[in-house]
């Protein structure tokens, strides 16, 4: 599915974007302390069956490992003390009353007012509010309507997931209703506490995942503050995929035999989706530039979705035809960790107010489902 701005119907553009940053941080040796203690403890608790062939002995992690697997340093969460604790290593978060301002939707609320102040727009003006996001933190009342509510917006809105690709699916839907006169201001909201779905204990992913908010506000052109990014087009595609899987639901979470299971909580086949997802999505943005006459390797920088810097680099190289640059596509994934939706937003947030008028770049995420979108832009001159 993909659209194109025209001019005989509202002109999308990104008028600004929004960031909320959790105060605590876990570098690669505190989180590699705490898991080869939790290690140690669980072969010591089991040596007799590890001896017997029964049971499994866990191996340590390293930071050398981490950063060579992902080139993560460090992760940023909203409760650090407990993921580090080898006795809990998960978050732990007070449940508040169904009168107190949900957790997801209080960082949301952060990073939204963040994007309206850079806009210098009144909540009055806005007409909807999307929730894109990986993992809601209830089935309903839909986020998007408790962020709306917040935020003091008269209008709607509603939740969508498309796992790491949300906030672009988002930014499609956004742009959709503005080209289509539904709408001139829509605030897309991604808020990620990925924390919360990691299994900390699990070596070849215990250090993936960070906690983060981003919002995109995506208005008409006609109501755009002088500085905004045009919207030339968006593009989205899903092939369903098992390779990266969360199974935590309603329906399961109540069966017995399901308690504990793994799979549970985030799981993935990496070698598979480093495989079948960098030919994909490089072969895509190729594909889409070239129909919205753009030259892919004339493009001024790339904001990628920030899951494996090994798979960044590759989709890079194939979309620009040399190494890229820090510069032509920069880096957020070090020190914010996979971020899931929010992180190819992260890069522009911090990444795009260098660039000179007519520049043109590419918003681009890919994840579970599998699920990829693109949305090029171009500063207004």
């Amino acid at each position: 599915m993909n659209t194109i701005a025209s001019e005989n119907t509202g002109r999308p553009v990104i008028s600004s974007t929004g960031l909320f940053t959790p105060e605590e941080s876990i570098s690669n040796e505190e989180l590699v302390e705490a898991f080869n203690a939790f290690v140690d403890r669980h072969n010591a608790e089991h040596a007799d069956a590890i001896a017997a062939g029964e049971a499994e002995e866990l191996q340590h992690s390293s930071v050398e490992f981490i950063e060579k697997a992902s080139g993560i340093k460090s992760r940023h969460v909203m409760n650090k003390a407990p993921i580090i604790d080898p006795a809990i290593m998960e978050p732990r978060h007070r449940e508040r009353s169904n009168d107190e301002l949900s957790l997801m939707a209080e960082i949301g609320v952060a990073a939204s007012r963040q994007a309206l102040e850079r806009a210098g727009r009144d909540v009055a003006d806005v007409d909807a509010v999307l929730c894109a996001a990986s993992n809601m933190e209830r089935p309903y009342p839909a986020m998007a309507v408790e962020i709306q509510q917040a935020l003091g917006i008269d209008g709607f809105g509603f939740d969508m997931n498309v796992a790491c690709s949300s906030a672009t699916f988002g930014i499609q839907t956004a742009a959709d209703y503005v080209r289509a006169g539904n709408a001139k201001s829509v605030l897309v909201v991604s808020p990620e506490i990925t924390s919360g779905h990691l299994n900390w204990r699990d070596r070849d992913s215990h250090f993936i995942f960070g906690d983060v908010a981003t919002a995109v506000l995506v208005e008409d052109a006609s109501i755009a503050p002088a500085e905004h990014w045009d919207i030339l087009g968006t593009k989205l595609k899903t092939v369903f995929s098992n390779n990266i899987r969360n199974n935590f639901g309603f329906l399961n979470r109540a069966c017995p035999e399901s308690q504990g299971s793994p799979d549970k909580l985030f799981v993935q086949e990496g070698r598979k989706v480093f495989k079948e997802v960098v030919p994909m999505v490089a072969h895509m943005i190729v594909e889409e530039a070239e129909r919205l006459g753009i030259d892919p390797k004339a493009l001024r920088r790339m904001w990628l979705h920030q899951a494996n810097a090994g798979m960044n680099r590759l989709i890079a190289h194939k979309v620009l035809g040399h190494e890229a640059e820090e510069d032509e596509s920069p880096t957020v994934l070090d020190t914010y960790g996979n971020t899931s939706s929010a992180g190819s937003i992260i890069a522009f947030h911090q990444h795009s107010g260098d660039l000179a008028p007519g520049d043109t770049g590419l918003i681009c995420s890919f994840g579970a489902g599998y699920s990829a979108g693109t949305v090029f832009v171009r500063k207004a001159a």
